[in-house]
């Protein structure tokens, strides 16, 4: 058994690391001030120049989307950086120190899991008009599936028509939690519907891809997130009110819509785990050295027994979340995503959990520092709350783990389906 890393991977983490350091961390002020200014002028949901001045740097350093694993690069045209899924984790771990960092090597979600969709279920036109933009980082995209008006942690419940009038589809139905439909750069929405609410449970759903100038689209508004609007990217509801996109934007086929999520969702949801290690190395990180400075009754806070124990349960708690991500994105190179679906969920659940306990153990060692936007935690909680939300809330994995597990001494639960849900 060989815990090392490739030398493919070795020589990549050295290059990023180094552009972290020369690029990205001197610019989090920068990313922070551009955002207030832009507030101060009315233009909040604007693209950031910090980020958009750092992206052809990227790109020249060869650090441009490492995400594209080998089978999506082929299916693509595009002979990116063609990584698997393990040589990818230790990456986005790098990546996911700063929340904002992903964008600036094109490997941010939503777009990552949209690309591979249209890269895996998009006819020829349909790549070359979506996805080679995308893979430019010319353009922007939103994945929309959950609904207010019903308890979208089950997907069959959607409730939003995609009818088809002839050579056209015709989608109505209202979308809330879809992140990055508020940034100006959002170009096509990759929408899930109901095309045949009368067909089995599980084929009654299509994805189609719709650009996001279409007559009939209304943003109603951004919603906040523990108090963040995350612009510019943003988090919005919606309506689609007699929207109507040629039958050719159908993915893969009527009735697949379910087939083309647990295709889709194995990569995105893991991908939230890889940067969420590294989001909780920083926050140790920060919990260490905020401790060795700070005195309260009589000595440093790391002098204290109870900081001591929460240094070292961050640390296990890092590392063993860090062994399951790696092991269920190998699972995932040498066997699929349907044979890794127990360690998807798993790390699913993992990850989120212990990145909000590591955080809320640095934020408490800051004091009153850690809730405020004078560290970088707040934002942090937030985010790694929030994500035991996306791609699912921890229930619905935690039950379908069970059931697998359930299914080896019995038949109940040996044919459980990997779950389909996008959280609310």
């Amino acid at each position: 058994m060989d815990f090392d890393y490739s030398p493919k991977t070795k020589e990549l983490q050295a290059k990023l690391l180094q552009f972290m350091d020369d690029h990205i961390y001197p610019n989090e002020s920068a990313y922070k001030d551009e955002l207030a200014a832009n507030t101060a002028a009315g233009k909040r949901w604007s693209a950031l120049n910090t980020i958009e001045n750092l992206k052809p740097k990227a790109q020249a350093a060869g650090l441009w989307n490492l995400f594209l694993p080998v089978d999506s690069a082929a299916a693509s045209g595009y002979s990116g950086a063609g990584l698997t899924n393990q040589e990818y984790a230790p990456l986005a771990e790098i990546m996911g120190r700063v929340p904002w960092a992903s964008e600036v090597f094109n490997c941010s979600a939503p777009d990552t899991g949209n690309m591979e969709t249209i890269a895996r279920y998009g006819d020829e036109a349909n790549k070359a008009r979506w996805l080679k933009p995308l893979l430019e980082g010319k353009i922007r995209s939103a994945f929309a599936m959950t609904e207010p008006d019903v308890a979208s942690s089950d997907a069959t419940n959607i409730e939003t028509r995609i009818e088809r009038q002839g050579d056209e589809y015709v989608i109505n139905g209202r979308k809330w939690w879809i992140s990055g439909a508020a940034d100006p750069r959002c170009a096509v929405f990759i929408t899930m519907g109901k095309t045949d609410p009368e067909a089995p449970r599980h084929s009654q759903q299509s994805m189609v891809l719709v650009p996001a100038d279409t007559p009939g689209i209304k943003i109603i508004r951004p919603l906040n997130v523990l108090g963040y609007d995350d612009a510019p990217h943003g988090h919005v509801e919606m309506t689609f009110e007699n929207v109507r996109v040629p039958v050719s934007n159908i993915l893969l086929g009527e009735g697949r819509g379910f087939e083309i999520a647990q295709g889709r969702l194995g990569p995105g949801r893991i991908h939230h785990c890889m940067r969420l290690i590294g989001l909780a190395e920083r926050a140790l990180e920060l919990m260490c050295k905020r401790a060795s400075s700070r005195v309260a009754f009589g000595k440093t806070v790391a002098q204290q027994t109870v900081t001591q124990e929460r240094i070292a349960e961050a640390r296990c708690k890092i590392d063993m979340a860090r062994l399951l991500t790696l092991k269920a994105a190998w699972l995932m190179d040498v066997a699929g995503n349907k044979v890794a679906k127990t360690e998807i969920a798993m790390i699913k659940v993992v990850a989120p959990s212990m990145a909000c306990q590591v955080i809320d153990w640095a934020m408490q060692a800051h004091g009153g520092g850690g809730m405020c936007d004078d560290f970088p935690l707040a934002y942090a909680y937030a985010g790694a709350r929030t994500l035991r939300f996306a791609d699912g809330p921890d229930e619905v994995h935690r039950n379908a783990i069970a059931k697998w597990e359930l299914g080896k001494y019995g038949t109940y639960g040996r044919d459980a389906a990997v779950p389909v849900t996008r959280g609310s």
